[in-house]
């Protein structure tokens, strides 16, 4: 998920230098750079055919944004085209860095007027084309690339990371032809492991994981060091077969935020495809969701996530219970902030109470305005981690 919020208050005043970050690698020599310019005009439609596209949805983190771009661009597969970055902007303060960015060869910018939500901009991601070279003489058909990968602007990863997802996806070829949905490792920035996948979610689950760290409550921690077969994988980098993603229609957009990749893998598993939870790559994840501090807007909208969940999956009066659940965290959560004279998240957690009616009701807009309402103060909860994941 794109956005996160770090402990130790807001991320240092010194500014990045996207220079030394996004310095295009060598150009590669072809024919086409040495001919003279008459027959550079008429030089043959070529097909370009990507076998992954990456896409990032950047929120208010262009900074994070443009230090992961730089790292992807480190691999071969980028200057033989052979993957492409799709930037999804969630409608973002202008930052000096894009234009940066936009200049860059293999990668694209689609920008909002508005906050999509992560499961939409990821949706409209998959489906840009790669554009053409910067500067490009030829004539270009862009098509689909064959898998997709999603990555949060909130990690880090080594150079050549995208060579080695594609031989990742060449032996999945020949190992699982109905592998549609594979997770990496993730590493906290200590680089001690992260829980990255478990098992589907279930009231009886949910409410044992109160009792549980935080890291524990929706996750596995999985050591081994081979390739197996999970429920779910989380969707901060998520590589997905293209045809997977297609037959199910993308990411489910009733979720504005968190729980769409649970939600994905439970419907690819049901569609006969597999999910596999692959260590062979790993990748820092700076700041997720349980080492992080919670506002009551994000509160909102994990909550929205987990009764959407619920509502979709799970049967007789267990989305009731669930409701009901919510409800009364957010009435104490309502009184002690009103205690505290926290005015702005008691209003907060007072939509969320009407929120978890309206859901109950059927009242689907009425509960997308309320989500619309939290998402206004995103804005600066996600800009706090801004370039802090060096």
């Amino acid at each position: 998920m794109a956005l996160a919020v770090p402990p130790g208050g807001p991320p240092p005043s010194t500014d990045l230098q996207p220079d030394a970050v996004l310095t295009p690698p060598p150009a590669r020599p072809s024919a086409l750079t040495q001919a003279p310019a008459h027959s550079r005009r008429w030089s043959t439609p070529s097909s370009v055919t990507p076998t992954l596209t990456v896409v990032i949805v950047n929120f208010c983190q262009w900074r994070n944004t443009a230090r992961l771009v730089g790292q992807l661009r480190h691999s071969v597969a980028i200057r033989t085209e052979t993957a492409n970055i799709v930037v999804v902007d969630n409608h973002s303060p202008f930052h000096p860095v894009m234009r940066k960015l936009e200049k860059l060869h293999g990668v694209s910018i689609r920008r909002f007027n508005r906050n999509l939500g992560f499961a939409r901009a990821v949706n409209r991601g998959v489906t840009e084309l790669p554009r053409p070279s910067a500067g490009s003489v030829r004539v270009t058909t862009a098509t689909p690339s064959e898998w997709v990968l999603l990555l949060n602007p909130d990690v880090t990863l080594e150079d050549g990371f995208l060579d080695d997802v594609l031989t990742a996806i060449e032996k999945l070829r020949v190992a699982d032809p109905a592998a549609g949905v594979v997770g990496f490792r993730l590493r906290n920035r200590d680089g001690s492991g992260q829980a990255s996948s478990g098992p589907f979610p279930t009231l009886g689950r949910t409410l044992a994981g109160l009792f549980l760290p935080r890291s524990r409550r929706k996750c596995t921690h999985r050591p081994e060091s081979t390739r197996q077969p999970v429920d779910w994988v989380t969707g901060g980098c998520l590589l997905v077969r293209r045809e997977c993603f297609e037959q199910l229609g993308g990411l489910d957009e009733a979720f504005f935020l968190y729980y769409e990749d649970v939600d994905f893998c439970q419907r690819a598993t049901a569609a006969g495809w597999n999910v596999w939870f692959d260590p062979s790559l790993e990748v820092t994840h700076h700041w997720p969701l349980h080492a992080r501090r919670v506002p009551a807007p994000l509160r909102l909208m994990t909550r929205h996530a987990l009764l959407t969940y619920a509502r979709k999956h799970w049967t007789g009066l267990r989305p009731s219970v669930m409701n009901t659940v919510v409800w009364v965290e957010a009435s104490v959560r309502q009184a002690w902030a009103t205690i505290r004279g926290d005015w702005d998240a008691a209003r907060c957690y007072g939509q969320l109470r009407r929120l978890v009616t309206d859901l109950a009701a059927g009242r689907e807009k009425e509960a997308r305005r309320r989500i619309r309402y939290a998402a206004a103060f995103l804005n600066p909860i996600a800009a706090e981690q801004d370039g802090r994941t060096q």
